[in-house]
């Protein structure tokens, strides 16, 4: 395989990845030997906030009134795609049945976890979208209790549209508390709150590192890192719509990779022209972020052809994949690693990020190899159950009695001895080990 790279990124995902973990312990070590008392004292310290800290209906009424009502509207209508969709997911949860043997049946059932903590960005800017992938998605689900937690602003409180998404969506209670103080509180139990059995949405580092050190006392959607988008284009597809969609991605933070990989220098070359332009004409804070990804992190690969590609792609495993390419049905069948994938220039992540329907919290960081985004089934245990007659249990007892043996795992086999003696008495079995 031959590609050539354009641009090449200085800096990875990785480079200034920091030693987090331990000011995360200290702080979860705190937080759950002193309890309510000692978060409160984190939120003092990083949020600068004193309360109050879960939401009345009479605070959550006055933080919806300040929504205006075309936003309203827009947060009903993207928690409507993005409940249907979820219905959609849920529908392939089923509970089956099957007969293994006569008279032994073994079944499959979905149950979802009775509490959700779903964490909200809202520091730098407002993740009205994040309330509704994380809460939507809980709800359909069936979780039980499903608390919102979101970093307040100072003499403020939670960003209200926020707060009316989060509402909106299905939260039973919403949490002004922020980073690893408000990941701890829903894990422990804080505040009158149920102790989640699950974490999901996305955070900085140290919320991530939170989740992490938490996972396996509660489960979690994933483990984060830096936001990242691939595009896949070709002679066909138009250089300003890919710029555009490039830096609409880099704006996310200074260290989010963005990565361009096409068959066509010339599409390559003109992209490399408008991006710089096109971050020049963003506001201050957006641009920093996107002058910094791009000149840092983006990479821009020219192959020979769509096999490589395709093969390319799938290497890097990006959060994000936009295709803007001819025969859109052949990309779709070949691309195998990606979190949420995006076809022809009609569509675009934001949408995804924002409205369309599919969940925007994804694996980054190449996680997309091995795993998907958030969904119904995150909040889903499948579990399974059997139930046999009697005789239907009888050659099962003689086979993991003798492979209970070979194992030399004797009292597992006489679990099956003392099944066979009760219910064939006349009955004699070969229950010895053969290796």
């Amino acid at each position: 395989m031959t590609v050539t790279y354009l641009k090449k990124a200085t800096l990875t995902s990785r480079s200034d990845a920091s030693d987090t973990t331990k000011i995360v312990q200290d702080i979860l070590n705190a937080i759950e030997f002193g309890g309510d008392a000692a978060a409160v004292e984190y939120a003092a310290k990083f949020d600068k906030y004193d309360g109050p800290f879960v939401l009345n209906e009479e605070q959550i009424a006055a933080a919806s009134a300040k929504v205006s009502d075309k936003l309203k509207r827009d947060i009903e209508f993207a928690h409507a795609n993005v409940k249907r969709f979820a219905e959609a997911q849920k529908e392939t949860c089923t509970d089956v049945q099957v007969e293994i043997t006569p008279g032994l049946v073994a079944g499959q059932k979905s149950i979802p976890v009775e509490t959700a903590g779903c964490y909200i960005p809202g520091g730098r800017y407002a993740h009205i979208a994040s309330a509704i992938m994380t809460v939507t998605t809980a709800r359909v689900a069936g979780c039980t209790n499903i608390i919102a937690c979101s970093p307040p602003r100072p003499g403020v409180g939670i960003h209200p549209a926020i707060v009316y998404a989060a509402k909106v969506c299905g939260a039973d209670k919403i949490l002004a508390m922020g980073g690893v103080q408000g990941v701890a509180s829903m894990t422990f139990g804080l505040f009158g709150l149920p102790k989640a059995n699950i974490l999901v949405g996305p955070g900085n580092q140290f919320v991530a590192e939170a989740k992490r050190i938490l996972f396996g006392r509660v489960g979690i959607d994933m483990i984060a890192g830096p936001t990242d988008s691939l595009i896949l284009a070709d002679g066909m597809a138009d250089p300003e719509v890919v710029a555009s969609d490039l830096v609409g991605q880099a704006e996310h933070g200074y260290n989010s990779p963005v990565w361009l990989v096409t068959d066509t220098k010339a599409v390559a070359e003109d992209v490399m022209r408008l991006v710089p332009e096109l971050i020049a004409d963003l506001p201050e804070v957006n641009r920093d972020n996107a002058t910094a990804a791009w000149r840092d992190y983006a990479e821009v690969i020219v192959c020979d052809n769509r096999e490589e590609m395709a093969a390319t792609s799938d290497s890097y495993a990006p959060e994000h994949l936009t295709v803007q390419a001819e025969d859109l049905d052949w990309w779709l069948n070949r691309l195998n690693c990606y979190g949420s994938l995006f076809l022809g220039e009609e569509t675009t992540v934001a949408f995804g990020d924002k409205a369309s329907g599919t969940n925007h919290v994804l694996p980054t960081s190449g996680a997309a190899s091995y795993t998907g985004g958030l969904s119904v089934h995150k909040f889903m245990k499948i579990v399974t159950w059997q139930r046999a007659t009697r005789d239907g249990a009888k050659p099962v007892a003689e086979a993991t009695a003798r492979i209970s043996r070979l194992e030399g795992m004797e009292g597992h086999a006489r679990t099956a001895d003392i099944r066979l003696k009760k219910y064939f008495p006349n009955e004699t079995f070969d229950l010895t080990a053969e290796d």
